[in-house]
């Protein structure tokens, strides 16, 4: 006879056998940690959350995995396959996000759980960096970091992390060709790519290297951003808005996405939409 056990309703069962790390019982309302993914309770984890937090003078930004140390910065719970709730660590202990989080967030957001390189053979980026086209100011970057790194960390004040990453990219491009003018378009593009990552990956985390290459690609279409969201919906096979850079539902079958719709909730965050 298996070995059974008394879950949290006193109803005898058989051993879970991925129980909850925390309390050793099934899991209930399925959460993970948002960088290394291990899986808990919504409640356990949460609880030791604010344990960990009580050891501090101030609430803390992230929190240590219990099984594997990693810092993690939010708690990912509700995930059915097309929605999921995100849960930071330093809204945890105060009020709920309240970001409004657009359908253009939305829909930059959803680029990220495509394949890369949807747009590869529109914009030539090795053409970019052999011509030069970086010492070409570009006025809409401010504008596409902006909507970019709100989308991907789900916050409205983003602009000193704006700033600086925008700060890494001028000042790269304005001192490559004076310091190193010899130097091969590859080893360019190759230092370039380490600066972003380097001051984009302590706000992006896992995100970094993907948002790197969706720079690039935004740098060297040489877009402004109405026209770029234009031309990467008709790629993926989205509606193309009209007049706006807001994603529109499909009205048939033939014009649905060719990937899944990913929509991510903050505390309702959107509901006036």
């Amino acid at each position: 006879m298996d070995q059974e056990v008394v879950n949290r309703s006193g109803v005898r069962s058989s051993p879970d056998p991925n129980p909850c790390p925390i309390c050793l019982s099934s899991m209930a309302q399925e959460s993970y940690l948002d960088t290394c993914f291990h899986k808990f309770c919504y409640n356990c984890i949460v609880q030791w959350t604010k344990v960990v937090a009580g050891k501090h003078s101030s609430p803390p930004s992230s929190v240590k995995c219990p099984l594997c140390k990693t810092e993690n910065f939010s708690i990912i719970s509700g995930y059915d396959g097309s929605f999921f709730e995100r849960h930071y660590i330093n809204k945890i202990f105060g009020d709920s996000l309240t970001f409004n989080f657009t359908k253009a967030h939305k829909y930059r957001l959803q680029c990220y759980y495509t394949e890369p390189g949807i747009l590869s053979d529109l914009f030539n980026i090795s053409r970019y960096w052999k011509l030069r086209k970086y010492l070409q100011s570009n006025v809409w970057l401010h504008c596409w970091l902006k909507r970019e790194i709100q989308a991907l960390m789900q916050e409205e004040d983003v602009d000193i992390i704006v700033h600086h990453i925008q700060g890494m990219i001028d000042s790269f491009f304005k001192r490559i060709d004076q310091m190193h003018p010899m130097k091969k378009p590859e080893t360019k593009q190759e230092e370039f790519k380490a600066s972003v990552s380097d001051a984009a990956r302590p706000f992006l985390l896992a995100r970094t290297d993907r948002f790197v290459n969706e720079l690039e690609l935004f740098l060297a279409s040489g877009l402004n951003i109405e026209a770029y969201d234009a031309v990467y919906k008709q790629r993926l096979g989205w509606n193309t808005p009209r007049g706006t850079t807001e994603p529109v539902e499909s009205e048939s079958n033939e014009q649905r996405p060719v990937v899944p719709y990913l929509y991510i909730f903050d505390a309702d965050s959107d509901e006036n939409e």
